[in-house]
């Protein structure tokens, strides 16, 4: 993961019809925990590491760095949105900002993820107007397929890594 560029971090908490969206705290811990440890959260990400040895590797405030967004509903974290510039990509991705997103199995299904990756999308709009975003995903994960092209993305390629089918989309730049 890369630096994004100028933008000022962490900005104010956005706030979405039922969404916070923040930067990481310290409370967040055991959620990222949970997260990372979770299989069904990892089917299509290559499985999930063993729960040990994400409670030894995960630090007290986890995933500091701009472009890293808690998504809180009610006062708790339910999922993880990250706007980031891989150092490696797809040739077609190259230097553009990645978009990837994470949520706890008990808040799929309700549009949480769509509402929150708007959100960090319009955020994005405005501290780094003009700038395209991609997307990646496996051809295999149907929600996710679904939801980049809810959000605007329009595939670039398909390529085959990590032993299975992979879909790279592309959001357009817009200004605000």
């Amino acid at each position: 993961m890369t630096d994004l560029g100028p933008v000022a971090w962490p900005p104010e908490p956005i706030r979405t019809e039922r969404l916070v969206l923040r930067a990481p705290e310290s409370r967040d811990r055991p959620a990222f925990v949970e997260l990372l440890a979770s299989p069904q959260v990892h089917t299509y990400l290559g499985g999930a590491r063993p729960r040990d040895q994400i409670e030894r590797e995960t630090p007290g405030t986890p995933e500091q760095w701009p472009g890293s967004f808690v998504a809180e509903l009610d006062g708790s974290m339910i999922g993880h949105v990250l706007l980031r510039r891989p150092a490696r990509h797809r040739p077609a991705a190259m230097g553009k900002i990645d978009l990837g997103y994470l949520f706890l199995p008990r808040a799929w299904g309700h549009g949480y993820a769509a509402e929150a990756c708007f959100a960090a999308l319009d955020w994005l709009d405005n501290a780094l107007p003009g700038e395209a975003v991609v997307l990646a995903t496996q051809t295999a994960n149907t929600a996710s397929m679904r939801l980049a092209g809810k959000l605007g993305f329009v595939e670039v390629e398909r390529f085959h890594a990590w032993d299975a089918d992979q879909w790279l989309g592309l959001r357009p730049p817009r200004r605000p």
